[in-house]
């Protein structure tokens, strides 16, 4: 539908990858509190609530929000939304959901009481524990005639981290 109606030079694929990468900047920036430098990739009610949720945030979730983009071992796409506001603007927005590994040190059981996946990398001398974390951002973009063509993130979720 994106290249239907909207861009005909769409590509999931490369949508993707810089999903990837915008994902990864933006998890890294997050856990290190950095904040102001999210003004452009972020919208400013989104970057609102980051600021008061960061600073309430345990050192330990707060690590364990930073995703290495090498360390991201899965991603889709899930909602994909096109609409129209009443003067005319069209957006499209899509919903991406990341599986990525992470060696913060979190307790077993992280608030929520579910259970964190861990891995054990290593024989008995080198172990690495590392945790299979989610997230999931959504990106927007305008598509009215004009528009810049940047995408937005419009929701960051990290679950049982960023709550």
């Amino acid at each position: 539908l994106i290249r239907l109606y909207f861009d005909q030079e769409f590509s999931i694929e490369e949508f993707t990858r810089g999903a990837k990468q915008a994902f990864s900047v933006v998890s890294k920036l997050l856990s290190q509190r950095k904040l102001d430098l999210l003004e452009e990739l972020v919208s400013a009610e989104v970057l609102q609530v980051l600021k008061e949720k960061i600073s309430l945030l345990p050192d330990s979730h707060r690590d364990a929000l930073a995703a290495d983009i090498d360390a991201i071992m899965y991603t889709t796409e899930g909602d994909v939304r096109i609409y129209y506001d009443d003067d005319g603007i069209k957006f499209v927005s899509i919903l991406m959901c990341f599986w990525y590994l992470n060696g913060a040190n979190l307790p077993d059981e992280v608030p929520g009481e579910a259970k964190v996946f861990q891995i054990v990398f290593g024989d008995e001398n080198t172990k690495e524990k590392k945790h299979l974390l989610t997230a999931n951002y959504e990106f927007q973009r305008e598509f009215t005639e004009g528009a810049k063509p940047d995408w937005t993130i419009t929701r960051i979720e990290h679950p049982r981290l960023l709550e």
